[in-house]
This record gives structure tokens, C-alpha cells and sequence, in this order.
């Protein structure tokens, strides 16, 4: 990468771990402006008011930028003048979920909720900077053994005041660091915004072409309504169970999360000795998860493997009718789920317990055109693939951006001035 070369300098020992001769460690509470030491935010949040004083939430400090502001009812300017803050403080949750950093961007005008820490950094340092050697995964570890508290976890400002960072030794250097280490944000936050877009346009796709609002060309037949008992039939594969055999379970993830191989056990080590054998294309239910949405199709990586007798297993009863991976696409809405709700029975939503014969009365509206419902699940699988494309190139480039803040921001490899 242009701009940087290894480090030849000899190193020394500091209190935030080995860093470059020419370098130094220093206190928080020596980067900030004298008269704006570092300090809690103190608003309480209350309702969120139309109008009201723009508050920064802990959920949105990476995001100050892009994200919609809580607005509090409060008088600000009467009562919270400490908790204000500017362009260019750097921000860290210091209550609850500890390490979220964040820049305050120009033109913002609001205020800290008391779950966060404001530190105005002095113009000799870079602000940017200063938030990247926070965020850095070497920070974080030593800011997670300073934290206290069991119930609601806590890392004090005495303690955040008194926190070393590495620093370079001249101010060229922490710029230069700060603008390669944003440019991978800014590329990762265009990444971000490409999920999102992506993510609408699936809900979209899925609200438009799973409830007939939007016909493929070609096709004018009339959805026709079933019973699930007249598209499905439980599959019941029991095995012989076997305590020396290896079994590979599968578990279903709520919220339409899928099928997934969860563990291979051996027979001995479950509990629960009454095994069933899935197939790809089967489609699961789970019946104490499935009010959460916990129900899929089998995916072709799970073929052959094992569900416990906690899961109603169904196929297809009439393969003229039914395209498996369409009614796959059709579990992930919201209405179905409710389908799934009101056939289950239990005082509370955590204890309640599907009943199949129940949910096979039930009824749901397909395309009456097999075809038809190929179509419209091979485009929600493209648009898929196209989002799990998009999701792994993100993840990949989050990794080499945080090898590349290791040894930058302790000055490992050195950017050339």
C-alpha cells in the first residue's frame, strides 16, 4: 500500500505495550482541551419528542452521522451544558456495552446520553486519530479488564482519564494514520449503505411478488387458496438410536433464519435419544421456537443429518403443486408466522407449544402456476446471493482493515511523511 513502509525503528516497552523509539504514550486526560475534561453525558433520554434537543443514543455513536437523533423533551440550555458537544469530539460508551467510538461530524448540534463520555481533543493531537487508537482491537482488550460491575457494567472517567494510548511523535504522523485508516471506513461505510439498499430492495421483492401484488410476465392464472394439508405431510424418518454412532444435528435460527448443523454429538453424549433423519428439501418446524419463527427449508449442506423429536418434519405432498424453496420464501413473512402463532397453545409466548393438526388447517394463497412459483423463488434466491455477496466482501474487508489498524496504530508499519 502507497504511503506506508515497515517500521526499522528499535521499540520500548509503555503501558500500552510495545511502540517505536520516537513514539510516546499518553493519559487521556492529557489529549483533551483543559478547559472541556473528559465527562459523562448527563441528559436523561425520556420519550422521544418531535422537535425536542437531538440526543446521541449509545446504539448510534459509530453512526452519529447517518443515523436518526433521539429527541428529547429537556432544556439543554438550561440544565446540561456538560453533556453538549461539537464537531469533532471524539465519543465512547463507557455504560452498558462498553468501546462504541464515534466522531461528532460538522454542523452537528446536539448532546451525550449519560451512557457516554465526550473527549474534546486538543488541536496539537488528531481527533480522528485519537478514535481510531480507541477503537483498535489492542484498545479494547485492555479497556475490557478495566471494566467493573456484574449487572450493568461500567469503565469509569477516572479511569478513562488516567487511560494510555500510543501516540506518534509528531502530529503529520497521527494525520496520516487517521486518513488511511478513514478511507477504509468511508469504503466500508459505502459497503454498508450497498447492504441496506440491497436489504430494502429484498423486503420489497418479497412484500411485492409473495402476495400477487406483482405478477411475473407471462403469467395471469389466479393464486389459488390450499390447507397446508392439501400442499404438506409430516415425514417422520426415526432411526434406531445408537450410542456409538455420531450424530450431525441441525437447529433452526428464529426469525426465519434458517436450517443450520448445529454440533456432532456422539450417541452417548444426547440426552434426548429419539432421532429423525432430515432430507434436503424437507421443510422443519420447530415446535417450542416456531412463535419466534424458527421454521425453514433443509438447504443441500444439511442432507442426511438429524433433528430431535422436538421438530415436525413435513414434505411435499404433491409436487405438481407445491415448489418447496417458494413456500421456503413465503415461512420468511410475517404472516406466516401469525399462522404459526395461532397454532400454538401456551400461557406465555416463551412457553407456548406448536400443535401441527392445528397449523394444517390453516390455509395460504400460492400462484395456482407451478412455474409461476419457481420464478419467483429463483429472484428472491438471486437477490439473496446477491446480499450474502455483498455481506462477505464486507466482513473480508472489515478484517484487513483491523490487521492494518494493528500495526499501524502501534506503529509496526510506519506511513512514510
Amino acid at each position: 500500500m502507497t504511503g506506508i513502509r515497515k517500521s526499522r525503528t528499535g521499540f520500548k516497552p509503555s503501558p500500552a505495550g510495545w511502540i517505536p523509539q520516537d513514539w510516546t504514550t499518553k493519559r487521556a486526560a492529557d489529549l483533551v482541551v483543559p478547559s472541556a475534561p473528559i465527562r459523562y453525558g448527563v441528559v436523561q433520554l425520556g420519550p422521544d419528542t418531535e422537535g425536542g434537543v437531538p440526543i446521541v443514543p449509545i446504539k448510534y455513536v459509530k453512526q452519529i452521522a447517518h443515523s436518526r437523533l433521539h429527541r428529547a423533551a429537556v432544556d439543554v440550555e438550561r440544565a446540561y451544558t456538560n453533556s453538549r458537544v461539537q464537531a469533532g469530539d471524539v465519543l465512547i460508551s463507557v455504560k452498558g456495552t462498553i468501546g462504541r467510538v464515534g466522531v461528532v461530524p460538522p454542523r452537528f448540534s446536539g448532546n451525550i446520553a449519560r451512557e457516554l463520555a465526550r473527549l474534546r481533543i486538543a488541536r496539537s493531537h488528531s481527533a480522528e486519530f485519537v478514535a481510531h487508537q480507541l477503537e483498535a482491537e489492542h484498545t479494547q482488550k485492555r479497556i475490557a479488564k478495566e471494566v467493573v460491575g456484574s449487572t450493568r457494567l461500567e469503565f469509569s472517567i477516572a479511569t478513562l482519564r488516567d487511560f494510555h494510548l500510543p501516540i506518534p511523535g509528531t502530529l503529520s504522523e497521527e494525520r496520516k494514520i487517521a486518513d488511511i485508516l478513514t478511507t477504509w471506513d468511508e469504503a466500508l461505510a459505502q459497503l454498508d449503505a450497498l447492504i441496506e439498499a440491497q436489504e430494502r430492495r429484498k423486503k420489497a421483492l418479497m412484500q411485492q411478488l409473495l402476495t400477487g401484488r406483482r405478477r411475473l410476465k407471462g403469467f395471469s392464472k389466479p393464486w389459488k387458496r390450499f390447507r397446508f394439508s392439501e400442499l404438506l405431510e409430516p415425514q417422520d424418518r426415526y432411526v434406531e438410536f445408537d450410542d456409538d454412532h455420531t450424530y450431525s444435528l441441525v437447529s433452526i435460527r428464529r426469525r426465519s433464519g434458517g436450517v443450520f448443523f448445529r454440533e456432532a454429538l456422539q450417541g452417548a453424549d444426547i440426552k434426548t435419544k429419539v432421532m429423525k433423519r432430515v432430507h434436503s428439501g424437507d421443510f422443519l418446524i420447530s415446535r417450542m421456537q416456531v412463535v419466534h419463527g424458527a421454521l425453514g427449508m433443509v438447504r443441500p449442506e444439511c442432507d442426511g443429518m438429524y433433528a430431535s423429536d422436538s421438530y415436525d418434519v413435513l414434505v411435499t405432498k404433491d409436487a405438481k403443486i407445491l415448489h418447496m424453496p417458494f413456500l421456503d420464501w413465503m415461512s420468511r413473512m410475517r404472516s406466516f408466522w401469525h399462522l404459526a402463532y395461532i397454532s400454538s397453545h401456551g400461557v406465555h409466548i416463551e412457553k407456548m407449544t406448536f400443535k401441527l393438526s392445528d397449523f394444517m388447517h390453516e390455509k395460504i394463497t400460492l400462484p395456482s402456476d407451478l412455474e409461476e412459483q419457481r420464478q419467483i423463488a429463483a429472484i428472491l434466491d438471486t437477490a439473496d446471493q446477491q446480499l450474502t455477496l455483498l455481506r462477505t466482501q464486507r466482513t473480508a474487508l472489515d478484517q484487513q482493515k483491523r490487521g492494518l489498524m494493528q500495526r499501524l496504530l502501534t506503529g509496526k508499519l510506519r506511513v512514510k511523511l
